[in-house]
């Protein structure tokens, strides 16, 4: 299952990514956390009981504390490499991952090789003996071949993607304005059922265009007084523009009579 921008704010109760500092998805049977690429201001993050096979996502949240992965299916200790630049890291819960191995000495000692800022492994307090032994006994561990930069070209732009499809982008804008006046909010299904997708021949802005619809959406649910309203306020729009348009064209056209004077 892929984590979506969707699941994160309602789940963070945030209004949008850069704002989401701790996150809980503790058994959401979850794969795919491409989406922390858009997330760097995590503080907190809890991925407990999942099926998480790569770290590289989470390279860039340099405000990362606290991070619990226990139960997941991170095969190899080289996935730690993706969280050597957080250096606020300081709490890490890896146990139970194949990753893990069954000697748990030489396991604590390689994390801890790759992450000596970690004051907590596995709920368990690190000490300063330890880090030193680490550094000088445990396994030294590299990259491995899945990158940072792959994951954010491929799982990465999917998530942008989704969040620009005129759908999402329909819907929201369209809640907002009903939210602003006190309606109901529109339902998904209803939503698709009213919408007409945005064609590629479509020659309005991208905004302009899902801004329109919006607006459309919203006058099935006005009555006659209001639509007379909305009614008006167009009417003295359009007049607006023709004015404008009579104007320059006057103005081109005084122009045009001085130059064939002279």
């Amino acid at each position: 299952m892929k984590l979506t921008r969707k699941l994160v704010l309602a789940k963070a109760k945030a209004s949008d990514l850069d704002s989401v500092r701790k996150l809980n998805c503790w058994g959401c049977s979850l794969s795919d956390i491409s989406i922390f690429s858009q997330i760097p201001n995590i503080d907190v993050l809890t991925l407990s009981v999942n099926s998480i096979s790569s770290l590289s996502p989470l390279a860039g949240c340099h405000s990362l504390c606290e991070l619990y992965l226990r139960r997941n299916s991170i095969q190899s200790l080289s996935e730690l490499c993706h969280l050597r630049s957080l250096s606020r890291l300081r709490v890490l819960w890896l146990a139970e991952n194949p990753c893990c191995g069954p000697e748990a000495s030489k396991y604590r000692l390689t994390v801890l090789r790759c992450l000596p800022r970690l004051q907590k492994l596995d709920n368990q307090v690190v000490t300063e003996e330890e880090v030193s032994l680490a550094l000088a006994h445990g396994e030294d561990i590299t990259t491995p071949p899945t990158t940072v930069q792959d994951q954010l070209s491929t799982n990465g732009m999917a998530d942008v993607d989704t969040e620009n499809d005129p759908l999402n982008y329909n819907m929201e804008e369209t809640n907002k304005i009903r939210e602003q006046l006190g309606m109901k909010l529109l339902a998904r299904d209803k939503f698709e059922s009213l919408s007409s997708p945005v064609t590629k021949e479509a020659k309005l802005p991208f905004k302009k265009t899902h801004t329109l619809e919006a607006v459309l959406l919203l006058m099935k649910d006005l009555d006659e007084e209001e639509l007379q309203i909305v009614h008006t306020v167009a009417l003295n729009r359009l007049q607006m523009y023709t004015v404008g348009t009579e104007t320059l064209k006057d103005t081109m056209k005084t122009e045009k009579t001085t130059d064939m004077q002279h």
